[in-house]
């Protein structure tokens, strides 16, 4: 009796705590809405794999040819078909890509056709690491977890007849092209052809490889191409020879394009049925390594344990109390988006396929893939750095791998592939900041000489497009491209003043003045008359007619990428203090600012202007508005629904963004080591650093947040008060305490 009381006290004490663990706070449901374009499926922490439902390819749904939006995800929340589960997707991008290897379970006569057998779902969860739902068309249960290899499905059918299929025709990606063998009755084996994100570079396709691994054997299988069409055999049981079954007959296989393959099963009483998928970017050998060294021991209860540990070990890193659920929810799902990518490329015995060549090269360390820079250099990175700076070391290592393999940095890698998607130089930006922050256990020359031959090489240079024009004018001009020639003249400014800021710790002192006077050139762009950016010809007068509102909405127009006059004329956070002095002093730069936000024109959703709210800091007195102004970009952007995303999260760019927001500090100029201060979203924010980088073991933020006290009366750095609405990183991480004092007092005037 005293045994029984005792083990009661261990099972609610354990459900209690659980209830407070980080991972109960993720909501992967979040940005499924809204082209947020994430997925809820499950994937491990940087994980190469994860399941996704795939929603977006059925006569009931938003039509992919009728809204490229779409494209990009394989799962939209709104949408009602599901016609399978990608093993290999992205998570919060722009662009079509991946989405392949879909596999989906039916009952009945055999069908491979996704328009006849994809079906409604029901009773759908999701959860860190988990993922479930019921096929209403078969009333079969499907659960999905996931290794950092290895995507693994329970499939919980009714009595009768029952299949399995492998899609390989569908997907996101504008790549076609597969081959898919049926091994034995419990093993298909197959590559995928993928490649041309944002449709670029259609000949730079490479392969996907995969082994799939079913936990029953099946009593029929075969192949099929094209959906109306398709070729079987049936197993016949010889005997055991070993550990391995002896099939009369021969496998099944199909080269082309719409093809795929099946087990086929006669269940007389309702079945479980597990599948494991290991994939490899590397080979067929390397994917079924990665499924046995990664799952074959392993069941599904134990798998989803195991990844949601790893999750909560890494979510932990930060801990945050006080504040609502749903604060918390947003920012754990927020923390959550920004460990997925970049993730891992190389196998589990370290080989991954080289840049361009694919030749199989092989890492000690973690090969990361996914650097959607023009995003991340902003923000994510720094995060990287602060909370995981030895994942952030090995993504630095991965880039100068990059460019040994290469001979550049990379601009927009993808599963060693170069996309060359967006405008700017932004790698070296990340390498400058990461250094700069403390993380200096790389190979700093090789990264400064890589950074220097991108700023400075004019012909055949990927990274800097119209290198000639900006350095004989300072700028790119409306000959220079047809689109851009503003926004990209910023970027490399900002990269820029990246180099210089390296070159003047590593006591560079001539490259350091040389590349300082190259990173403000984009001043001879700002037209004083409207105090916004404005493109000029090759001759050096301005484009007229001009309309400073041209661009916004992904509208093409000559001077910005992505955006308009007013979503880029403060991205120049490395010179505040020069453009206030352009537009004519404080009050002029202040009410200019303003109208950005008073005019609609501030674009949450994109990244040049993310750190506009920010930029208030800069000028005494008027740092409320910051404040102000990220308070209700929180509360109207993030939240604890599928639309919680102010549109693509970018990788996790955007959850950065909220992360950082709800802390009290955002890292408001990269490669400079400030953070602008605002007020936290919680009580108490504990923040445990790496002994390994950093002097102190955590750092904590304390504040009396509520409501209605959202502006800040006071603070103090380890117990001494601190005037500055700015903090140093190198102050940050060996403070001990940071409090905040906040009121009620409103913002008086604008």
């Amino acid at each position: 009796m005293q045994y029984k009381f005792i083990l009661w006290v261990v099972l609610f004490s354990t459900q209690l705590f659980s209830q407070d663990k980080p991972v109960d706070y993720v909501n992967p449901f979040i940005g499924t809405s809204n082209y947020g374009t994430t997925n809820p499926g499950p994937i491990a922490m940087r994980g190469m794999v994860s399941v996704s439902p795939f929603n977006v390819a059925g006569p009931e749904n938003v039509p992919l040819e009728k809204d490229s939006r779409w494209l990009s995800t394989p799962y939209v929340h709104e949408n009602t078909f599901l016609t399978g589960f990608s093993h290999v997707n992205l998570s919060g991008v722009g662009c079509p890509e991946l989405g392949v290897i879909l596999a989906m379970p039916t009952t009945g006569d055999l069908e491979v056709d996704h328009l006849k057998y994809g079906s409604s779902y029901s009773q759908e969860k999701a959860k860190v690491g988990y993922y479930s739902n019921t096929l209403d068309k078969y009333a079969i249960g499907v659960e999905a977890t996931a290794t950092t290899r290895v995507g693994v499905s329970k499939y919980s059918f009714p009595e009768g007849d029952a299949n399995i299929l492998i899609n390989l025709g569908l997907g996101l990606t504008n790549e076609q092209g597969a081959s898919v063998k049926v091994v034995s009755p419990t093993e298909i084996e197959g590559v995928r052809s993928v490649g041309s994100f944002c449709y670029y570079k259609p000949e730079e396709a490479y392969p996907v490889y995969f082994v799939a691994r079913f936990s029953k054997p099946a009593a029929a299988f075969g192949v099929w191409k094209k959906p109306t069409t398709y070729k079987g055999v049936e197993a016949e049981w010889m005997g055991y020879n070993g550990q391995s079954r002896i099939m009369k007959g021969y496998a099944k296989e199909v080269v082309g394009d719409s093809i795929g393959a099946y087990m086929r099963y006669n269940f007389k009483v309702p079945t479980e049925v597990e599948m494991k998928i290991g994939v490899s970017y590397v080979s067929i050998e390397n994917a079924r390594e990665n499924l046995e060294k990664e799952t074959s021991t392993r069941s599904f209860d134990r798998i989803l344990e195991e990844a949601q540990n790893i999750w909560n070990t890494h979510l932990s890193k930060i801990e945050v109390e006080g504040g609502t659920k749903d604060d918390k929810v947003n920012f754990y799902t927020a923390l959550y988006h920004t460990l997925i990518h970049p993730n891992t490329l190389n196998d589990y015995n370290g080989e991954y396929p080289k840049m361009k060549t694919r030749e199989t090269l092989k890492t000690e360390d973690t090969r990361y893939t996914v650097f959607s820079l023009w995003d991340t250099y902003r923000n994510l990175h720094q995060l990287m750095s602060l909370v995981y700076p030895d994942q952030q070391s090995d993504m630095i290592k991965s880039m100068l791998q990059i460019y040994d393999e290469s001979g550049w940095l990379p601009k927009w890698e993808l599963n060693a592939t170069e996309t060359t998607t967006m405008v700017g130089d932004p790698a070296g930006i990340v390498i400058a900041d990461t250094y700069l922050r403390g993380i200096t256990d790389f190979d700093v020359e090789k990264a400064y000489g890589a950074m220097v031959k991108s700023a400075d090489q004019l012909e055949d240079n990927p990274l800097r497009p119209g290198l000639k024009d900006y350095l004989e004018k300072g700028y790119l001009t409306t000959k220079t491209t047809n689109s851009g020639s503003v926004s990209s003249t910023q970027e490399y400014n900002i990269s820029d003043y990246a180099i210089a800021q390296l070159a003047k710790t590593l006591g560079k002192k001539s490259d350091y003045k040389r590349f300082s006077k190259r990173s403000i050139s984009y001043r001879d762009l700002l037209d004083k008359e409207i105090n916004l950016l404005r493109p000029k010809n090759d001759d050096g007068s301005w484009l007229s007619p001009y309309n400073p509102e041209t661009g916004a909405n992904f509208e093409m127009n000559l001077g910005f990428i992505e955006g308009n006059a007013w979503q880029y004329t403060f991205m120049v956070t490395h010179d505040v203090k020069g453009l206030m002095k352009l537009m004519g002093g404080e009050k002029p730069f202040v009410d200019r600012l303003q109208d950005v936000f008073d005019k609609g024109q501030f674009d949450m959703a994109n990244e040049p202007d993310i750190a506009y709210p920010y930029l208030f800091n800069y000028v005494p007195g008027e740092e409320r508005r910051t404040q102000e102004t990220v308070a209700n970009l929180l509360n109207s952007y993030f939240n604890n629904s599928p639309d919680g995303l102010p549109g693509n999260d970018d990788t996790g760019t955007m959850s950065a963004w909220a992360v950082f927001s709800m802390m009290g500090i955002y890292p408001v100029s990269p490669a400079n080591t400030n953070y602008a201060i605002t007020a936290p979203k919680f009580k108490k924010v504990t923040i445990h650093l790496d002994p390994n980088y950093y002097g102190q073991e955590k750092l904590v933020i304390t504040s009396n947040a509520s409501s209605e006290n959202r502006f800040i009366k006071g603070v103090t750095v380890s117990g001494k008060p601190h005037l500055s609405y700015f903090i140093d990183h190198q102050e940050l991480v060996n403070a001990k305490t940071i409090d905040f004092l906040l009121e009620q007092k409103e913002l008086e005037s604008k």
